[in-house]
This record gives structure tokens, sequence and C-alpha cells, in this order.
């Protein structure tokens, strides 16, 4: 069942349905840019403080629209300097966005770099082995004011801490987005394609393609329909097994869409942006940490040309998979150099805050 606001947020709206709605309020258009103007150029979502509309509009508008959509319930910051944010939607549930700070090579600066992780959905129905975020079971999809918000609320944050990313493009606390919270993004497509053109259009944040990323478990028809969006981000394919035998284990997506049909999508999505793809594989112990995995992956990747992450697996309470040692996850890496693939060891961020997908919210939701 699709969730229905009590009231939408400013949030839901394009530049295109805010001056239709406006024109069937007998308001007009240009007062749309107006609007606009103050909610994604100076960020603000309260009617009341945009000064150069006419009170009856602002009171008018303040009745129809709600604001922000995602309200903070919990902020945890952890010793490396992740951030998690747990906030409460108008229908009860949770989610989750996460806010990455870290030094960038050859910038003087302690935290040169800001990366926010966001959800896409209230828990996932993909049913990951591994991931605690479809623990709990699929809920709904959120609205594209839900997604905007979250961006909103980690803006807030930053200027709380006086911690605001230090190179950077535009007017935008943070450096880079990623759709790679709770749920799976192309599942949610039309919320997740909205809130990408709201970040990107000139009447929006005027984000920059490059630096927004979509991830997917492997939704085939869905990556070839982003792929025609025009807008050209980045996307990541959550492999996390190099063959169908080992994927199917652990990601029940690949019955629907095996390695093979994957990768021709991935294929067909990079040839039309002609930009890197990233391919994420969670290393977990005795599952997918084999060489023989790393020599397969080593193949896809070089077909593609493609980026690898491998990210030992960040432990999740009632789950029985572990991380492999160091000296597994080098192996598992060098196999990947050594065949002139592109590939990053990432260390592990966030664990004293529980930053693995979906378990902030578990945990709340466990104890409410």
């Amino acid at each position: 069942m699709k969730f229905r606001p009590q009231k939408p947020s400013i949030l839901d709206e394009s530049a295109e349905t805010l001056s239709e709605t406006l024109k069937s309020e007998k308001i007009p258009g240009f007062r749309a840019k107006q609007i606009q103007e103050w909610v994604y150029k100076k960020g603000e979502l309260s009617f009341d403080a945009m000064s150069n509309l006419p009170g009856t509009m602002r009171e008018a508008l303040s009745g129809k629209y709600a604001a922000n959509p995602v309200e903070p319930v919990l902020w945890k910051r952890s010793g490396d300097d992740t951030h998690k944010l747990l906030s409460k939607l108008e229908d009860g549930s949770y989610i989750e966005t996460v806010l990455i700070q870290a030094p960038m090579v050859g910038v003087g600066q302690e935290k040169s770099r800001a990366t926010v992780c966001v959800s896409s959905q209230v828990g996932c129905a993909y049913g990951c082995k591994f991931c605690a975020s479809g623990l709990a079971g699929f809920k709904r999809n959120l609205t594209r004011g839900e997604i905007l918000g979250q961006f909103f609320r980690i803006g807030e944050r930053q200027a709380e801490l006086g911690e605001v990313a230090a190179v950077r493009e535009d007017h935008v606390p943070f450096d880079n987005i990623v759709f790679m919270g709770m749920g799976e993004p192309l599942a949610n497509f039309d919320a997740v394609a909205g809130a990408i053109e709201s970040l990107h259009s000139d009447w929006g944040f005027r984000f920059g393609a490059r630096r927004i990323t979509v991830s997917t478990s492997g939704l085939v028809p869905e990556i070839r329909k982003l792929a025609d969006i025009g807008i050209p981000i980045r996307l990541a394919v959550s492999l996390h097994g190099a063959t169908d035998e080992v994927r199917s284990k652990i990601m029940p997506v690949n019955r629907r869409y095996p390695i093979k049909e994957l990768l021709e999508a991935v294929q067909y999505f990079r040839e039309k942006h002609n930009r890197m793809v990233t391919l994420e594989f969670i290393l977990i112990e005795d599952i997918n940490d084999s060489l023989d995995q790393a020599t397969a992956l080593a193949g896809i990747a070089k077909s593609l040309h493609a980026h690898v992450n491998c990210i030992p697996y960040n432990t999740v309470d009632g789950l029985q998979w572990k991380r492999p040692n160091m000296r597994r996850q080098e192996k598992f890496a060098r196999v990947l150099k050594e065949a002139g693939v592109s590939v990053t060891l990432r260390r592990e961020k966030g664990h004293d805050i529980s930053a693995a997908c979906g378990q902030l919210r578990l945990k709340q939701e466990t104890v409410s």
C-alpha cells in the first residue's frame, strides 16, 4: 500500500509540479522559482521565513505543505568520525542516514570530504542474507520528500558541529551522495529518480551528477531505465558473489537476474554514461572470500573496466556471518591487483555506532 502523508512536503515538488500546483491555486507561476530558491539555495523550509512572498500566500502554503518530513530521533558519532542519524517519519517508521567524513589526500584539512549515505525504503524486500536492512521486513517506499529531507538534516547537523566540507563545487555542505542506505533504491525508482532530479537540477541543489552514486543489488530492467534518465550519475553494483552459485546463496535477487543478465545491463549503463562502474564486494569468511572467487571477480571487473570495492563484512547482531582475517582480505585484493583491476580494500567505519544499514532502526523498533 502506498504511503500518503497528511500533507505533502514542499520537497516532494519538482519545478514543473510546483508551478502546476500554484497555478491551480491562482498563484502566479514565478512564485515557484522564489519558493525553490528559498528551499534549495538558502535551505529554508518554513514558509513563514520566505519574506518575499505575501503574508496570505505564506499562510496558505503553510496549510497545504509540510516542511521536512524527516524528524531526527538519535544522532550517534563514532570514534572514526562517522555520524549516523536515526529519524522518525509521519507514520512512525524509522530510517537511517549516515555521514562519513574523511581526510582527502593532498588537502591539509582534518575533515575535507563528506559523503552522505541515504535510505530509500523502510526496510528491504530483497533479503540479502548478510544485511540488517531486511531483518524486520519491508514496510514501504520513501517519498521523494523523505529522501531529500535526509540531506537537509545532515546539513543542519554539520552546521551545528561547525563541520562543513572544505572542498565542494557549490553551496551544498557535503561532497558526495550515495543511495546506499536502507532499501533497494531501484525498487523505489520514481522517488529516487525524482530526488536525483531535485539534487542535480538548476532549480534544485545543482549537485554534480558525477558526485551522485546509486547502488543496486542488481535489478536489471531498472538499471537500464536509470541509464536512460539523462543524468550521468554513477552506478555501484552490489555483486558480492562472482559466480551464480555463490551469489545466489547470499543474494536471492540473483535467481531472478543472474550474473550474465546483470552484466549486460551494467555494460549498457556504462556505455550510455561513459563512467566507470563500481562493483561492491563484501568479503564474508568461507562464503565468497576464496581465491577462485577473486579470480572470477577479476574477470568480471576487467570485462566492464570497473573499479572494485572490497569491503570486510560489518558484523550484524543476529547473523552468523564473519569477516575474513586481514591476511585473507589482502590476499583476495592482491589477486585483483595482479590481474590489473582497480581495487580498494575498505576499512570498517562506524562499527561502534552500528553503522551497517538497518542496525539502529532494528534496535529502535525492538525496544519501542
